[in-house]
């Protein structure tokens, strides 16, 4: 089997294909490392105990991580999940920032706290196409454990709160080279979070509902 220039065994090459086709987990249970990446701390998150398991918790002030990889840099599709739990805090937070390195390219998750509940706002810029899939009337309560999903299929960008449909667009999304990540926090350190993140899942194809973190 060639792949570029170099000669590799069909067993090989199946192997490696079927590590490049597996998600990436990463379970916020520590704060050394996440998903086996090192971690920058930023302010004091805290490890704390929950129903769902161990958590990072961030005080929606100076509260961050950063880490020096873009876990989807590279995917032509892609499903991107996450456990986490808003508890207030200020009206606009971007509490998941995959930034490329070299560019504005970018894949958000932020909530809007509006009346005292929440709603998604899942972005994605990739050259000159982007598109936020914001729905200010798809309100959640704070303070519980909730499921989001961000799907892009090759033609289509959607978002999911709880396994349900939050929003869609058609969009042609060109893949995003390597970068870094933010959680709790935006890239510059603004825009912070208020709650816990238990997990993220990271997989390289779009999935159905079904197929989502439960």
């Amino acid at each position: 089997m060639n792949v570029g220039t170099k000669l590799i065994p069909i067993a090989a090459f199946l192997a490696w294909t079927c590590a490049a086709a597996e998600p990436e987990i990463w379970t916020f249970d520590n704060l050394d490392q996440i998903g086996g990446h090192p971690v920058t701390v930023v302010g004091h998150p805290r490890l704390i105990d929950t129903p769902v398991g161990k958590a990072i918790q961030f005080n929606g002030i100076d509260d961050g991580l950063l880490l020096e990889v873009h876990p989807l840099a590279g995917a032509e599709t892609y499903t991107w999940e996450a456990l986490f739990r808003p508890d207030g805090g200020d009206p606009e937070q971007r509490w998941f920032h995959l930034q490329a390195a070299e560019s504005e390219d970018r894949m958000l998750f932020e909530i809007r706290v509006i009346d005292g509940r929440w709603c998604l706002d899942a972005f994605s810029k990739s050259g000159s196409e982007q598109k936020a899939l914001l729905n200010r009337t798809h309100l959640h309560p704070l303070g519980e454990w909730h499921r989001v999903a961000a799907v892009y299929d090759g033609k289509e960008f959607r978002s999911y709160v709880n396994g349900v449909l939050d929003g869609s667009a058609e969009i042609r999304l060109a893949p995003q080279s390597a970068g870094r990540t933010t959680v709790g926090m935006r890239m510059n350190r603004v825009f912070y979070f208020k709650g816990a993140i238990r997990m993220a899942r990271f997989t390289r194809r779009a999935l159905t509902p079904a197929e989502f973190l439960k």
